[in-house]
């Protein structure tokens, strides 16, 4: 992909093409956050949605101090679920432990599944421990992707506390939940989790046989350390 200068880039966000508009956005990704934000902050309010979805995930990987307060705002006030979901997301990105209030909100308070999930996904993100109350809760979950969210966030946030009850999806009927838990368990060491890992290993699935096998080396390699 040909890289567009900054000059470029202004006219393909002014542009009455959405697609053009999309491209622009991509085309950031080369520009420092600092000369990026305004050209993202002008798209926050595009007509399109899937526009719009861009520049408020952008907001996430271009972090600047303005990034947090509008991305908190998004969130808690953003008519569309999609957007709620991905300004989320984009939370997750900034690695801001002030994010850890307005995920916990939202996991809780939100009525659609996605910003559940991805405020889930986020608090994983922020590797803070002071999630572990949230995701705890979210393994009770009717929404299988809400329990697969919150496996990988204990993961994430190395809740050793959690392994007795992340070890009763060791056997779930969703292949999906296995690999979650055979990835999180690489982070949570203990001869517990050694245990079940030696038993995923042989999961009937490839993609948990092989995630427990990798885990159960990232274990054995963190001891040798």
């Amino acid at each position: 992909m040909t890289l567009l200068s900054l000059e470029e880039i202004a006219v393909k966000l002014d542009s009455e093409n959405s697609g053009d508009r999309m491209v622009g956005l991509a085309s950031l990704r080369n520009v420092p956050a600092a000369d990026a934000f305004p050209f993202i902050e002008k798209l926050l309010n595009d007509e399109n949605l899937q526009v719009r979805s861009m520049a408020v995930f952008a907001l996430g990987i271009k972090a600047t101090a303005q990034s947090f307060p509008i991305l908190v705002k998004i969130l808690e006030g953003e008519p569309d679920y999609s957007i709620r979901a991905g300004a989320a997301g984009a939370l997750g990105y900034l690695e801001d432990e002030r994010a850890l209030e307005p995920l916990v909100r939202a996991f809780y308070e939100d009525t659609d599944w996605l910003v559940r999930f991805s405020a889930a996904v986020s608090l994983g993100n922020l590797k803070d421990l002071r999630a572990q109350d949230v995701l705890l809760s979210a393994l009770d979950s009717d929404e299988i992707v809400l329990q697969q969210a919150a496996i990988a966030a204990l993961g994430e946030i190395k809740c050793i506390e959690a392994v007795d009850r992340l070890l009763r999806f060791v056997q779930s009927k969703d292949w999906l939940v296995r690999q979650r838990l055979a990835e999180a368990l690489g982070h949570l060491p203990s001869d517990q989790s050694i245990s079940a890992l030696k038993y995923m290993a042989k999961d009937s699935h490839f993609q948990v046989s092989e995630a427990a096998t990798f885990s159960l080396k990232r274990l054995a390699d963190a001891t040798t350390l």
